[in-house]
């Protein structure tokens, strides 16, 4: 690993920024975008939530003087992992800070807030900062081969995600090295893991020739950028199966297809503009007649702030439609609701029929 590594190049431009600062008797200062919805813009254009102009700056002061230290720190360790091209899990990078005197977190939420601060101020991944997500990446079967790199002989691997048996490809951390070989028409994900493996269970990917993705609730970094690099690559479009409920709409549909205000700088890598949403509806509750909950109110208090704040519902009346209809039925379905009319109706019945109307789809 060189010194001109960006990554490196950038920590110690920080360095000797803030070294300079404090020779000159000055107060040393971080200037970093604020991460929150607020401070989002979204261009159906470009397809993802991309950072305003909105800034904090961390000068270093009697009260800020811990948090400051824990940063520099942090991008210390940052150097070290990009140095010795090694990795370190965002836990295992909080209980290092344990080392840290003083400075040493508390909380792990202490520590991702540094590093998500740290990786906004470069415009950077985590991953390029050293620091890996404790999760999966998600599970995928279907007509998918997946070109590898043999970590030992550094020669390719093909992995046909059809010949996995009862099992699945689980997405790796990183994916950007990642090449690959497929004829389906189409990738569905899946928000649950019942249903994906009821899907894997009975090869609907044959059935349907595409390639089965299991989200797994609110998609990793890792999920969210290997769906985008497979979709882009092959040209092939993305369908997203959740539940009927706000969370299924606003948290896990809406963070794959634009992203988040909290990782507004990296969502061109990690978003999936070209997703349609493939799930239930409200509109599917009352024509199937699916067995349903009763919206709560932080359910509607989640919906109607979507309606008001949240710059792609803002920008879609078809969602701000979807969501209203909910409210106004008060109910919420999920996708297991389905097995009411048979375990297996939402291979015979359901998905054909979604495919075969796209009016039915949302943006």
């Amino acid at each position: 690993m060189t010194e001109k590594n960006p990554v490196i190049e950038k920590i110690q431009k920080t360095a000797t920024e803030i070294y300079q600062r404090i020779m000159k008797k000055e107060k040393p200062q971080l200037r970093m975008p604020l991460r929150s919805l607020q401070n989002v813009v979204y261009d159906p254009k470009s397809g993802y939530f991309e950072l305003d102009n909105q800034f904090k700056e961390r000068t270093m002061t009697v009260n800020t003087v811990k948090t400051f230290a824990q940063t520099l720190r942090m991008l210390s360790l940052s150097k070290q992992l990009v140095q010795t091209d090694d990795i370190a899990t965002k836990r295992e990078a909080y209980y290092v800070s344990k080392n840290w005197g003083e400075a040493r977190f508390h909380e792990q939420p202490e520590s991702d807030t540094v590093m998500d601060d740290i990786e906004a101020m470069f415009m950077v991944n985590r991953e390029q900062l050293g620091f890996i997500p404790e999760e999966k990446g998600g599970d995928v079967a279907g007509k998918l081969v997946v070109i590898d790199i043999d970590p030992d002989t550094k020669k390719e691997i093909k992995i046909d995600c059809s010949k996995m048996g009862t099992g699945a490809y689980s997405v790796p951390s990183s994916v950007e090295h990642l090449q690959f070989e497929t004829n389906a028409k189409f990738i569905l994900a899946i928000e649950t893991a019942g249903m994906y493996q009821r899907l894997v269970k009975h090869a609907y990917w044959k059935t349907a020739n595409c390639i089965l993705i299991s989200l797994g609730g609110v998609p990793t970094r890792a999920c969210r950028r290997f769906i985008r690099r497979l979709a882009d690559d092959k040209k092939i479009p993305v369908y997203v199966f959740t539940d009927g409920d706000p969370y299924g709409f606003l948290n896990i549909y809406r963070t794959l297809k634009v992203g988040s205000g909290n990782a507004a700088h990296i969502n061109k890598y990690f978003c999936v503009p070209q997703a349609k949403f493939f799930g239930i509806t409200t509109k599917d509750i009352i024509d199937y007649k699916l067995p349903t909950h009763p919206l709560k109110e932080v359910d509607i208090k989640r919906v109607m702030d979507g309606i008001k704040n949240d710059p792609f519902v803002k920008y879609y009346p078809e969602w701000q439609k979807a969501l209203k209809d909910m409210v106004t039925l008060k109910k919420r379905a999920e996708q297991q609701a389905l097995a009411a009319h048979g375990l297996n109706f939402v291979i015979s019945d359901y998905l054909p029929q979604k495919l075969e109307n796209p009016k039915s789809w949302l943006p």
